[in-house]
């Protein structure tokens, strides 16, 4: 089969990674920002307030999270809204497009837990169920997740046995390869008909999203395993990729470009591309900490600022994590 197939069964096949509940954090393979800091989703929840205040997004919009894994992300969100802005809890929608039926019992659970009957969450299983006015869509470490073509020297990759073969000639592969000056490396697949998708869901909306990679696509290959915390290439000789596969997550960097490309194609504008740090802080991050000093205590503050710090901090994730926002109006 081709490595893209393969990489999807190996994440969303019927026994793949993300088809079960996986904890993330210190007792998962890897850390994410929502799992670092409660004030990650806070910021998010600051910037939809003053989008709404702008204008842009109504009081009545969609608050929507696409790959939620367990509901953290979202969940953190509301929490702000209701501490920042109480009000827009009684008209704003809350949504998560989750297309495993037993994750989107957990992540049920989880609101049911956190918030009661005091906020409904809605669930969709793919993004042509939605045809609104206006959504506001977020997703953390999403496009790393989505399938790729592996290119070496003109050649497009299959697997056999889990041995990894460089033998199809694939024009459009080439072509893209091409054209983001790889001769080898990943070329993601499906970018463009999710931009497709998304662009025909509803009539405004704004969709953030945080990854790692860069504005550039490397000549090189950066697809890795992640297995408690320790890291191994594809190409790695000690990674037997037969007892990791399904188990473990696989993901690359990711070539934003690609990305900008894609949704421009499908008629909708690139607003901002910037590292996590710049993005945090110019959406207020720094003003939530300063707000957490003034109402709780020292020590509290005092932990909050240093979970803060790894997500800004640019040997941390601040600068080798970005954020992409795109807008259709």
């Amino acid at each position: 089969m081709r490595f893209s197939d393969y990489m999807h069964d190996w994440l969303y096949g019927a026994d793949g990674y993300y088809a079960s509940y996986r904890p993330i954090g210190k007792k998962g393979d890897f850390y994410t920002a929502v799992s670092t800091s409660k004030f990650f989703g806070g910021t998010i929840a600051k910037h939809i307030i003053s989008r709404i205040d702008e204008g842009f997004l109504r009081s009545d919009s969609l608050i929507c999270e696409i790959g939620a894994h367990h509901g953290y992300l979202l969940a953190d969100i509301i929490e702000f809204i209701h501490t920042l802005r109480p009000q827009l809890l009684q008209t704003l929608r809350f949504g998560i497009v989750e297309r495993f039926e037993n994750l989107r019992t957990a992540q049920q659970s989880y609101f049911d837990e956190s918030f009661g009957n005091a906020v409904s969450l809605e669930h969709y299983s793919d993004l042509s169920e939605l045809n609104e006015q206006s959504v506001f869509f977020i997703a953390n470490e999403i496009f790393d997740a989505f399938g790729c073509e592996l290119f070496y020297k003109g050649k497009t990759a299959r697997v056999e046995n889990h041995q990894i073969h460089f033998d199809i000639d694939d024009p459009k592969i080439s072509l893209l390869a091409e054209k983001y000056k790889q001769d080898r490396g990943e070329i993601a697949v499906g970018y463009e008909s999710f931009a497709s998708a998304m662009q025909k869901c509803s009539k405004r909306f704004e969709f953030m999203s945080f990854d790692y990679g860069e504005l550039e696509a490397r000549s090189d290959f950066s697809i890795r395993v992640y297995q408690a915390h320790q890291t191994f290439p594809l190409f790695d000789e000690a990674l037997e990729r037969a007892e990791a596969y399904g188990k473990t997550d696989i993901t690359y960097d990711v070539n934003f470009t690609h990305v900008k490309e894609a949704f421009e194609e499908a008629g909708i504008v690139c607003a901002q591309y910037a590292t996590q740090l710049v993005a945090l802080v110019e959406m207020g991050i720094l003003d939530l900490l300063a707000i957490l000093k003034e109402h709780a205590g020292e020590e509290i503050y005092a932990q909050e600022l240093e979970k803060v710090k790894i997500l800004i901090t640019p040997s941390l994730m601040g600068e080798r994590f970005k954020m992409i926002r795109f807008v259709k109006e």
